[in-house]
């Protein structure tokens, strides 16, 4: 059965990925020192698992239950503190590993609701939780407006990914194409919409921000 190993890999890589995208905010708006940088980096990386997997009762937490997430966390924030000076314009690397992890997770957090015996509704938003959690977190941390509230293309392209994988799955059962495929499509119109600048409706009788409300 392939179902366990493909899981881990996509899980791991997203875990590598949002990890390396915590650290590099953190060089990038906080300046944190490596204590920061590391912590901020395993949070980002590890936040909407934990959320996930206490949604779901499956206690303890895969984080804390496998040794491979918190090194592979720990290993993506290091790498970030020692090598992100080196990269000269940050927001390129850290947008587009946030889109990665955005969509490995939101693919893994869905299947693995189903494999708990969730519905397609329930599994959908445990997998969105699972892709905008740790960003959310990280974003808090360093005082910024979460992503997932001022950014229209970041939550879709999680319920899209996770929508993807998620009906397949509980039609014809997992496989590693449309784990994959639904990922690629979560990253693609991730990555259109920061293109394009492209956010989601926001409403017409919203006022306009005063100079007081920045």
């Amino acid at each position: 059965m392939t179902e366990a190993p493909v899981l881990l890999a996509l899980d791991l890589l997203g875990t590598f990925a949002f990890a390396l995208n915590g650290a590099l905010t953190a060089l990038r708006v906080a300046r944190l020192d490596i204590v920061g940088v590391v912590t901020l980096g395993m949070i980002t990386a590890i936040g909407g698992g934990i959320i996930r997997d206490i949604m779901l009762d499956s206690l303890p937490p895969a984080t804390f239950s496998d040794w491979r997430y918190l090194t592979v966390a720990a290993s993506g924030g290091l790498i970030a503190f020692i090598f992100g000076r080196y990269l000269a314009r940050l927001n390129t690397p850290i947008n587009v590993l946030d889109a990665v992890g955005l969509s490995l997770f939101a693919v893994t957090g869905a299947t693995k609701a189903i494999g708990f015996g969730l519905g397609p509704a329930q599994a959908v938003i445990l997998g969105t939780i699972t892709a905008v959690g740790g960003g959310t977190m990280r974003d808090v941390l360093v005082g910024q407006i979460p992503t997932v509230l001022r950014t229209g293309l970041y939550a879709i392209p999680a319920l899209i990914g996770a929508t993807t994988v998620a009906v397949p799955t509980l039609l014809a059962g997992y496989t590693p194409v449309a784990a994959v495929g639904a990922a690629a499509l979560c990253f693609g119109i991730r990555m259109i919409g920061l293109r394009y600048s492209l956010n989601a409706p926001t409403s017409p009788a919203a006022p306009e921000m005063g100079p007081d409300d920045g």
